[in-house]
């Protein structure tokens, strides 16, 4: 049976697995940081878990746009060839797709003990659109559509779309934004980075000094726990700006199959995720409110939902050589 290499390659972590038929036999994560190129933490990769075996399939996803050849990733300073990639390691074939189209493939196949409901609205219907987006080092989108028998993935790259202000407060903490953004995109406040944009633009908003050393992990636990007001709004904001988009997603492609929100993020939140603005927000859409609030969100609480659906994809490639 042949053996297969695939890898989920995000704004932080570069994530490699080995599989044969439908089994993972070595897996293991680096940190992109620590390797000049996608080939180089491959090798690594291999030379770490291969045991000198030789992969002829490789299936990548990465974290930015993929269309032809030439990939540059969108948080991380990468950028390759797909075919030189797939010569340098010795591969007969390496099929390369944006990370939240892997997400997307695996939706289908997560679990339902991996799911959680956010929002129940009527249910999801059969053979209906479906969403993903999620908050990470950025912010995925991607969505499933139903086509002759089965759906398929289409990757796009909605975490850039202009995110809208709808207050006074919103509208002065994207002024402020203005001086490090030209364009305040969803990712710029539905991320990683996006929490520690909206600490620093509401300490620059509010004159407050802000802490040079904070990230975003510590703005979530401050703001969970109410140590810190300017954390405790970054925070609140960040998850009432999902839910905006979220509906937006769920509005543009009538997405009736559900809305499934992955991404490191929301999982971490837990409760609070659930307990806040979210759906208040993904359901404020004036005239189509009645349409989005019967349309369910689920929230994927699972390790690496992205290989799942590498996984199953090297599968389908491999099955019949």
């Amino acid at each position: 049976m042949t053996l297969s290499i695939i890898a989920d390659i995000g704004g932080t972590n570069a994530r490699f697995a080995l599989v044969k038929k439908f089994e993972i036999i070595a897996q293991a994560d680096y940190e992109g940081k620590n390797f000049e190129t996608i080939t180089e933490a491959a090798k690594q990769f291999m030379a770490d878990h291969a045991n000198g075996t030789q992969p002829k399939i490789g299936v990548f996803a990465v974290a930015g746009p993929v269309d032809g050849d030439e990939i540059n990733l969108t948080n991380i300073a990468w950028k390759f060839s797909c075919g030189q990639v797939a010569r340098d390691l010795k591969l007969e074939s390496l099929e390369v797709m944006n990370d939240f189209k892997a997400v997307a493939l695996g939706i289908l196949h997560v679990r339902d003990e991996h799911k959680k409901t956010v929002h129940a609205g009527a249910g999801a219907q059969n053979k209906k659109p479906i969403a993903i987006l999620g908050p990470g080092t950025g912010l995925g989108v991607a969505s499933l559509v139903y086509a002759g028998n089965d759906y398929i993935a289409i990757d796009g790259e909605g975490g850039h779309v202009t995110m809208p202000a709808t207050n006074m407060r919103e509208f002065k903490i994207f002024e402020q934004m203005h001086s490090k953004y030209h364009h305040i995109s969803a990712e710029r406040v539905c991320s990683g980075k996006g929490l520690e944009n909206l600490y620093a633009a509401i300490c620059a908003l509010d004159n407050i000094s802000p802490d040079e050393t904070i990230t975003a992990a510590i703005i979530s636990q401050r703001g969970r726990d109410g140590s810190c007001k300017i954390c405790a709004e970054s925070l609140d904001l960040m998850c009432a700006f999902l839910g905006r988009v979220a509906g937006n997603l769920a509005l543009t492609l009538k997405a009736q199959g559900g809305v499934y929100i992955a991404g490191g993020i929301p999982p971490k939140l837990g409760d609070y995720f659930l307990n806040s603005r979210f759906v208040d927000e993904y359901t404020s859409k004036g005239r189509m409110s009645d349409l989005v609030k019967s349309i369910p969100v689920y929230m994927i609480d699972h390790p690496s939902v992205g290989m799942v659906g590498l996984q199953h994809r090297a599968h389908a490639l491999t099955k019949d050589l």
